[in-house]
């Protein structure tokens, strides 16, 4: 059990800063906090920028459970000091410094530069999210990075900070995709700063408006997260760039080892370190299609939008990254999208489409280095031409499971997306009681944001169809090779009781803000068991429609970036 700082600084083993380069105009001391450019180097040593006054939120208990850790060691002082960005005292061998990095940007298949406030893309990257530890803990490799930690080179002129009310979605969301089984980044721990605040764009109460319409003062607060480790998709593409165009003579170096330092963070189990450089890339990229189709059907399945996938928000580990203008959806609507700035291009069902996109530009940054070898650079074209027929393949075995069924069925499929449109119906609550196996359409209207009267007849033949072909023909006919209970017991451990609605998230984050965390710790526990019936009093409070006066109403429905 790891009780102490001391504890943990043992386990300690810092491989990116190790075995990547640094960058060669870096502060050696870490005191690198105003924006400038940053033209080579994998990483930049940061000191983290301390929160004044921090006071304990919350941690996640099954996190500290996977790693080991006590669950006092949260709200240890020593604890508290670390992951609020205080590293001045930390005991060898732990580092007093952190780190930040770069990457690029592209927007579904475009590179942009613009972002960059050089217009050159060499200051954009990790604004104010530093690394402050790498360890091996029951053999596995963290990386434990503050989101909110402060100024790095590349914060584009911000503050470097992150508000309570982004912390705690972040810190609630991830914990919560966890438990849904949707590879993710976690949540460790979340303090807030009891007299250091800043001012955010944000929506008046009950505002309509599609953009914030006032600024807001709020609390700052830093969110840890931890994950094999955060390389991105972008970071690929930064480091493609630069060996493209040849714009130093390490270019084409630095990402080989970026290329090789993602392999052993988080493809090691899977590809043999004895092959050669580049069938080692050609391996990385059928892994990560396959990671990367498997994640955003899985996004799907839970009614999960990421709201803005951009290629630097896609990790290139192949889970999710970067909670920011997420949602869950309400009700079922294929362009559902909660990031004002988002588009159609990230809504939920183009996730497929912009996951392609983030493909595309992993490969394109794999280029370079099967320059001289062409028969694998046909490799990796081929795998790059295959993503849609793969990803159209996890879509429908998604979607059979969903349903209960063995085998995709598309004119069924068809058939509920549209009853589920004219509706409309709640995403969640709809393939939650359709779970239950119901005789008739009583059950589903439950999910019903309207009643149409006149749908009633399609929705029967709709459902008689559905238990004709999972092998249902009554109540107490089962035809299959499993009982009626296996196959509900089945299909509910796809289709989650809760998911993570925005306006559960209000509550929390505002009650939080005036220094109550009981809605925030009540919501953490009851979406890190998302599939289990919970109590009569949870039910009623979580499982039911969205109330039709929040529909539309800034911060609950829609949101900017800000935070």
């Amino acid at each position: 059990m790891i009780e102490t700082l001391d504890d943990l600084a043992v386990l300690t083993n810092y491989s990116l800063m190790d075995s990547l380069n640094c960058d060669p105009d870096a502060t050696p001391d870490g005191q690198d906090h105003a924006p400038r450019q940053v033209f080579s180097g994998h990483y930049v040593p940061v000191v983290p920028t301390p929160m004044e006054n921090p006071e304990y939120v919350a941690h996640s208990y099954n996190l500290f459970r996977d790693l080991g850790l006590a669950d006092d060691f949260a709200q240890s002082d020593d604890f508290v000091r670390i992951f609020s960005g205080d590293l001045s005292f930390a005991p060898a061998p732990m580092r007093k410094v952190g780190w930040a990095c770069g990457y690029a940007l592209s927007i579904m298949g475009t590179e942009y530069v613009q972002q960059c406030p050089f217009q050159t893309g060499n200051g954009y990257g990790d604004g104010r999210a530093i690394s402050v530890l790498e360890a091996v803990i029951n053999g596995h490799r963290w990386e434990m990075q503050l989101k909110g930690g402060g100024r790095t080179p590349y914060c584009r002129g911000g503050d470097g900070r992150a508000v309570l009310r982004s912390s705690v979605r972040e810190f609630l969301a991830q914990e919560h995709m966890h438990a849904l089984g949707v590879p993710t980044s976690r949540s460790l721990s979340l303090y807030v700063s009891k007299t250091e605040k800043v001012r955010r764009p944000w929506y008046s109460e009950g505002s309509r408006s599609r953009d914030p319409d006032i600024l807001v003062s709020e609390p700052v607060a830093i969110t840890t997260r931890v994950a094999s480790s955060f390389i991105r998709v972008g970071q690929l593409e930064l480091f493609g760039r630069r060996a493209r165009k040849n714009e130093h003579p390490q270019a084409l170096e630095e990402l080989e080892k970026i290329v090789l330092h993602l392999i052993n963070r988080d493809y090691s189990n899977v590809i043999d370190p004895t092959l050669a450089m580049q069938d080692k890339v050609v391996a990385l990229a059928q892994e990560f299609r396959s990671r990367l189709t498997s994640l955003v059907a899985n996004w799907i399945r839970v009614g999960y939008c990421q709201g803005n996938f951009n290629s630097d928000n896609c990790a290139a580990g192949g889970y999710t990254l970067d909670y920011g203008p997420f949602g869950f959806c309400d009700v079922f609507n294929p362009r559902f999208q909660p990031w004002t700035g988002g588009g159609v291009h990230y809504s939920f069902l183009n996730q497929p489409v912009a996951a392609e996109a983030n493909f595309h530009m992993f490969c394109v940054a794999l280029r370079p280095l099967l320059a001289e070898h062409p028969h694998c650079l046909q490799k990796l074209n081929e795998i790059r031409e295959g993503f849609a027929a793969a990803m159209q393949a996890e879509m429908e075995k998604m979607w059979a499971a969903k349903l209960g069924l063995d085998k995709f069925n598309p004119p069924l499929f068809r058939d509920l997306a549209e009853l589920m449109m004219q509706t409309p119906v709640d995403y969640t609550l709809f393939f939650r009681e359709l779970s239950a196996l119901p005789d008739d359409i009583g059950p589903l209207k439950k999910s019903f944001y309207k009643n149409p009267d006149g749908l009633n007849e399609r929705w029967s033949a709709w459902l008689n169809q559905w238990r004709t072909l999972v092998g249902i023909t009554n109540s107490e006919n089962v035809k299959s090779a499993y009982s009626g209970e296996d196959l509900s017991s089945q299909m509910k451990q796809v289709n989650p009781k809760y998911s993570l609605r925005e306006w559960h998230l209000v509550p929390a984050y505002q009650q939080a803000a005036a220094g109550d965390y009981e809605a925030l710790r009540e919501l953490q526990d009851v979406m890190t068991q998302p599939y289990t019936e919970q109590s009569q009093h949870i039910e009623d409070k979580y499982y039911r429609l969205k109330p039709l006066e929040l529909f539309g109403v800034g911060g609950a429905s829609h949101y900017s970036c800000s935070s």
